[in-house]
């Protein structure tokens, strides 16, 4: 999916600790966590429901 190695890692990282502060990164962590949790099963809904259409579809002909 993505190509990030570790030393883009480690940038991002170092760079997210001097502008958000060790106390707001967790928090921080978290919600992103969370919004991708949230969009891969909006994606896997969307799939399924793309998938029964498309079955339903194929069986009517």
């Amino acid at each position: 999916m993505l190509n990030i190695g570790i030393t883009e890692l480690v940038l991002i990282l170092v760079v997210a600790l001097v502008v958000f502060g060790p106390k707001k990164l967790p928090e921080i962590g978290r919600a992103i966590g969370s919004g991708v949790r949230e969009f891969r099963r909006a994606v896997n809904d969307l799939q399924k429901s793309v998938q029964v259409e498309d079955e339903t579809k194929t069986e009517g002909k």
